[in-house]
């Protein structure tokens, strides 16, 4: 197997496509799949199951991978399946390596924990190759998130991308949080946008065809291939940070009964959900700390203290 910070696309042949296995000083190795255009052109960097129980973006990007014709493209797709091998196995956000969250550890150390080697192989070696990022994320076995294509609103590269990617929804955002693929994407001038989708550890239909018409529509986007993105109309355009450790927590664990549903309008002290007992006593009640859409609920009743549970967005005026 190769090693990452030797992976260099220029070396493979132009017209095809290649399927890698990159391993990195740690001994973790990931699969890096390669479409070289017949001629040279922008290149579309993609990654999925950063989170390690999101596995849309997975099936997403192998679909993909298996349609597109590089001798029929002006640049290249750079795509890794799976970026997080240690949690993809074990079915967890996190890794069961060193307990990190791989999105909160970019841009990683060379000879840190295994997640921050991964964080920075893939940053380093992979990711700043990128005339565009796309991180494809979705609500994971724990959460429910909107459908949806964010983007930094700041840039407007990535705005006009989230416009024809696909997504009903899509979502600005005016701050990026540190440590995510996405922060060091704006740490070069990389322009990008990410996904999320409905999750529950299952690969909805909907959400596989959006990702591979997002997909496609970036590639006709950049001139990779030729034709016009398939327009979506978009019925959401959200506003907000959008930092899922920041929502709503519990302070207590507990059963979860959510009493609002994805995108629903809430004012401020409404009731989103409470917090039972085994008895099935009440124990925490959760209210809308102001007027706005729910943007994440936590699906997965069992909650521990410090859990995020809701995350408001707004509406564009």
């Amino acid at each position: 197997m190769a090693k990452l910070s030797e992976f260099d696309p220029s070396l493979l042949r132009r017209g095809a496509k290649h399927r890698t296995m990159q391993t990195l000083d740690c001994g973790m190795s990931i699969p890096v799949l390669v479409a070289r255009g017949a001629v040279d052109g922008p290149v579309l960097v993609v990654s999925a199951n950063v989170h390690g129980d999101e596995y849309e973006g997975v099936r997403a990007v192998y679909e993909t991978f298996d349609e597109l014709d590089p001798t029929q493209m002006a640049g290249d797709l750079i795509a890794v399946p799976v970026l997080n091998p240690p949690a993809f196995r074990a079915g967890t956000r996190t890794s069961p390596l060193d307990g990190a969250n791989l999105a909160r550890t970019f841009p990683g150390k060379p000879d840190g924990t295994p997640s921050e080697q991964l964080a920075w192989g893939f940053s380093h070696s992979i990711l700043a190759r990128a005339s565009f990022y796309l991180d494809l994320h979705s609500g994971g076995v724990k959460f429910r998130m909107p459908s949806m294509a964010g983007f930094y609103s700041a840039d407007p590269r990535a705005s006009a991308a989230a416009e024809i990617f696909g997504a009903s929804v899509i979502w600005g955002h005016p701050v990026i949080a540190p440590g995510r693929t996405v922060s060091f994407a704006t740490d070069r001038n990389i322009p990008w946008i990410y996904t999320e989708a409905r999750g529950a550890g299952r690969v909805h239909p909907d959400d596989l065809k959006m990702m591979k018409r997002g997909i496609r529509n970036l590639l006709l986007h950049l001139g990779i291939l030729k034709g016009e993105p398939e327009r979506v109309p978009i019925e959401f355009r959200l506003t907000g940070e959008g930092n899922t450790d920041v929502g709503s927590t519990a302070t207590q664990s507990g059963f979860l009964i959510n009493r609002v549903s994805m995108l629903q309008k809430v004012k401020a002290g409404e009731l989103l959900g409470v917090l039972v007992d085994l008895m099935g006593e009440t124990i925490e009640e959760y209210r809308a700390p102001q007027d706005g859409l729910i943007g994440l609920i936590r699906e997965f009743p069992i909650v521990e203290a410090n859990d995020v549970l809701y995350l408001l967005a707004w509406e564009e005026q």
